[in-house]
Parts: structure tokens; C-alpha cells; sequence
């Protein structure tokens, strides 16, 4: 069973990323989001410090080693666990409770490296330790709809031809490796989507241009495109067989991992902007009472305890979705409950904030602007909200994708 507590082993952890999130993302948060596309240099000694924690067994980084699910370890085993998943998660709420667009800087702790961590065979885990990855699934002719996908990938004797573009790559140009969605078979349809670690020293790859945002400003998002672009065969990632039984089953495992983790940025952020607004509530002279009924309080009082409850109830839907991974159990729609109630949540508290701080919400002296700019992305990437609620409703009524469009 689940213990809604912290667990005794990570608290030292979840307090130094807390001393850490404070001291160097919420210190430079202002700075990079003024400097768009700017290279958060800070970020380098950060990394290092990060990744010297992971080597010693003392944490499992931001999210990019947090999300492999050992077989070995836990098969068979009835004994309830909180690893790797859990750490990541609880890392990241703390991360983003500073910046998310810096935490998404950050060298080799994007998502890119999460997808390595959950197809990547051991081989190719120790092949590609230390790369910074970014992912690339996004196409301009899609949006969320994965399975959509039309960049190609084409074996020609041991390497495979990447062509196609993609959009709203996340750390584009500042990775120094991309991990590419392409087709093995268009006519085998979503099956035949495998996963590629393309370096960006190989010809044939380019970045095309950045991206202006609304948010997470500090976090370079760009065009690549791939030109005939050869990359070893050995870099697919996971199982280069074709499995039409499994279909995409085996491309779909690494959102069900990596949903948890963007769902604890939401949260995050959300509870850096439910603290701040309490505190100017308060110095207003705003009484928030537990004690009385909300209908007998202010609209502002009410208002906030409402947002704080929804905060609750996206944070335990993270947790528990980070715990059956752990657990090797299933989590794809809680998965996608998480995602979906946390993007929700955390972009709506994030905006009433600002409505409830008035003018200070709205100006530069504070960061409840900037976080309700930020939040708005994690409603839509990794999956959109749309596309959460159809995954929800289709593992409910147990419809395949084909018969609930």
C-alpha cells in the first residue's frame, strides 16, 4: 500500500534539492527568462554536482536516470518500494518550484535521457553515459497524435537513413544528441515507430532555427531536420524487431514514465505560486481560517483554499502514479491522470494567482507572472490535455485507439 508520507530515505535528498533549487534556479530565474535563449552557464556546475550525487548513489539527478524500471530487481518481489521513480519526481517537484525552463536547461536531465533510461538496452546504457539528449517526436503536420509520425528511417547495410523534421525540440540546440521518433514501415503503421540516439556530430542533422515563447523562456526550443542523415544501427534504441502484436506499446512506455515526471513540474510550479500569493494575501490583511466554512470567508480565502486542495489532490495523483512504477505495476492511465489533472491544475492556480495578487501578480516585481507563463506548456506537452482524457477514457472502457478516436 501506498504511504502518502515522504519516505524516511529521501527526505535529506528532497531538502538538498530544495537548498539547491532556491540557491541556483530561483536566484537566475528572472535573468534567463529576460535573456531568451541565453545559455544558463550556472547550470554547468550545477550538472556536474547532480551527477556526481547519481555516481554515488545519493540521488537519481532531476529525471533522467529516475525512470528505468528494473525487471531483475523487482520481479517477483512483494515488497513494497519507492525508488527511482519516486526520487525523480519528488527532484523534479522541488526543481520546478524555482524554474522550469531551467530545470529543462539542464545538461543531460531532459527527457531526451529519461527515453534513454526506459527503452535503452544495458549495452546502450553504458554506450551513451554522459550524453545530454534531447527528444524529438513532434512533426509539423502533428501534433499529439504520436502514431502520426513520418520522418523515416530506412537500414541501409549497417546504419539506418534519418529524413524528416521535427518541431518544439526541447534543449535542441544546446544537446549534443537527439533521441528521434521515425518509422521503420509507414504501411506497418504505429509498430513500426522505433526510437534513435542521433549525435549531433553525425552530417545530415542541423538545427533550423529556435523558437520564441510565451514561457519557459530560459529553455531553447528548436527546429531540427534531417537530411539524409546516417545514424549506426546500433543506436535504435531498445528492440529493433517489428512486433505488430505489440504495436506501439513499446514507443508508448516511455510516456508512461515520463508523464509522472512532467505532472511533478506542474505541481511544482503550482506550489511556488500558491506560497508566494499566500504570503502577499496575508500581508493584505487576507485571513485564510481551516476552522470555518468557506462560503463564511472572503473570495480571496475561499479562492485559495479550493486551489489548494486541487494542488492535493495533483500532487497524490503524481505520487501514485511515480509509485506503481516503482512497484512494476501499471501506470499508463494514472499516468496520463497525473499529467492531465496536474497540467490542468497548475496552469489555472497559477492564473488566479495573478488574479488574486492584482497588480503585483501581474508585474515584474514578482515571479507569479512568469509561472503562469511557464505552467501553460505543461498542459500541452507530453501529451495535451485532450489526449490525456481520450488515454483515460479508452483504459476505462478497455476501447482500443481504433475504436475511441
Amino acid at each position: 500500500m501506498i504511504n502518502l508520507e515522504t519516505p524516511r530515505k529521501f527526505r535529506p535528498f528532497v531538502k538538498q534539492a530544495h537548498q539547491v533549487a532556491e540557491e541556483f534556479l530561483r536566484a537566475n530565474s528572472r535573468k534567463y527568462d529576460r535573456a531568451e535563449h541565453a545559455y544558463p552557464k550556472e547550470l554547468d556546475l550545477l550538472a556536474s554536482l547532480v551527477d556526481g550525487m547519481g555516481d554515488s548513489g545519493q540521488s537519481a539527478g532531476a529525471g533522467a536516470a529516475g525512470v528505468r524500471r528494473d525487471d531483475d530487481e523487482a520481479a517477483g518481489s512483494k515488497k513494497v518500494k519507492n525508488g527511482t521513480n519516486m526520487s525523480s519526481v519528488l527532484s523534479i517537484i522541488e526543481m520546478c518550484w524555482a524554474d522550469v525552463g531551467l530545470l529543462l536547461s539542464m545538461p543531460r536531465q531532459g527527457l531526451g535521457n529519461s527515453a534513454i533510461a526506459s527503452v535503452a538496452n544495458e549495452e546502450q546504457l553504458e554506450r551513451f553515459k554522459g550524453t545530454w539528449a534531447s527528444m524529438a517526436i513532434t512533426e509539423p503536420s502533428f501534433g499529439s497524435d504520436s502514431a502520426a509520425i513520418t520522418t523515416t528511417a530506412v537500414k541501409d547495410g549497417d546504419a539506418y537513413v534519418l529524413n524528416g523534421e521535427k518541431i518544439f525540440v526541447t534543449a535542441g540546440e544546446r544537446s549534443d544528441s537527439v533521441v528521434v521518433w521515425a518509422t521503420l514501415d509507414k504501411s506497418l503503421g504505429r509498430a513500426a515507430i522505433k526510437s534513435f540516439l542521433v549525435t549531433k556530430d553525425l552530417p545530415g542533422i542541423r538545427v533550423e532555427r529556435l523558437e520564441h515563447k510565451l514561457g519557459i523562456r530560459s529553455s531553447d526550443t528548436a527546429v531540427i531536420v534531417l537530411d539524409n542523415c546516417r545514424v549506426p544501427a546500433e543506436n535504435l534504441l531498445g528492440n529493433p524487431e517489428i512486433d505488430t502484436k505489440q504495436g506501439f506499446a513499446g514507443a508508448m512506455a516511455t510516456f508512461d514514465n515520463t508523464r509522472p515526471l512532467v505532472a511533478g513540474m506542474a505541481v511544482g510550479c503550482a506550489r511556488a505560486a500558491l506560497e508566494d500569493t499566500r504570503t502577499l494575501l496575508e500581508e493584505a490583511g487576507v485571513v485564510i481560517d481551516y476552522d470555518r466554512p468557506v462560503q463564511s470567508q472572503s473570495y480571496a480565502a475561499a479562492t485559495f483554499i479550493a486551489m489548494e486542495a486541487d494542488w492535493e489532490a495533483a500532487l497524490l495523483l503524481t505520487l501514485e502514479a511515480a509509485w506503481l512504477a516503482d512497484n512494476r505495476k501499471p501506470n499508463s492511465m494514472q499516468a496520463s491522470m497525473a499529467k492531465a489533472k496536474a497540467g490542468r491544475v497548475g496552469n489555472d492556480i497559477t492564473l488566479r494567482c495573478v488574479e488574486l495578487a492584482g497588480t503585483l501578480g501581474y508585474s515584474e516585481n514578482e515571479l507569479i507572472e512568469k509561472w503562469s507563463r511557464d505552467s501553460k506548456i505543461l498542459d500541452i506537452f507530453e501529451g495535451t490535455q485532450q489526449i490525456q482524457q481520450l488515454i483515460i477514457a479508452r483504459r476505462l472502457l478497455n476501447l482500443t485507439s481504433s475504436e475511441l478516436r
